[in-house]
């Protein structure tokens, strides 16, 4: 066998990953049948994103945050292919997601070494009307509405209005009744 062919045979027969079969592109026979992409939350506090459809993947982040948003990508049988708002992607078993809406609050303004800004929730779908709560930006919203310029949203004890360009997990011009 010519050396070049036989380290071809060694180096798949080593990255077992290679050689798996790849999910689709969208939902297809094999997922959900529900629009791909979409937003979905976590159900937990404790998450694994997998590198690959399967817990014979490795875990490549954990997430400790119930409620995040995130976007699925992707799906294969059980499993979605997710992004966060930072552009991370990996896998996460459907079970631990969920069809609760939620959003991040401008969490593109978070910086590491600043404190957030805080950004006001309105009592209606106005920039002139009374401000109910000012939250930090990164704060996980509860989305009620949105009606595609704005979303009426629930932080804690607080509901009101904030634009939905302030928002990651909501589409831009997206209607949620």
């Amino acid at each position: 066998m010519p050396a070049l062919v036989y380290a071809a045979v060694i180096a798949a027969a080593a990255a077992p990953t290679a050689l798996r079969a790849q999910p689709a592109e969208s939902s297809g026979p094999s997922g959900s049948g529900l629009p791909v992409p979409r937003f979905v939350s976590l159900k937990s506090d404790r998450v694994n994103l997998r590198n690959g459809p399967g817990t014979d993947y490795p875990t490549g982040w954990v997430y400790r945050r119930a409620g995040l948003p995130l976007e699925i990508v992707q799906e294969f049988e059980s499993w979605r292919k997710v992004r966060d708002s930072e552009g991370a992607t990996g896998w996460v078993l459907q079970s631990f997601l969920s069809g609760r809406r939620t959003a991040l609050v401008l969490p593109w303004e978070r910086k590491a070494s600043t404190k957030p800004p805080l950004v006001p929730i309105h009592a209606n779908d106005s920039e002139r009307s009374h401000i109910v709560v000012n939250v930090e930006a990164g704060v996980i919203a509860d989305l009620r509405t949105c009606d595609g310029r704005w979303c009426r949203v629930t932080v804690d004890a607080y509901t009101g209005y904030i634009e939905q360009k302030k928002l990651w997990g909501a589409y831009e011009g997206e209607t949620i009744k």
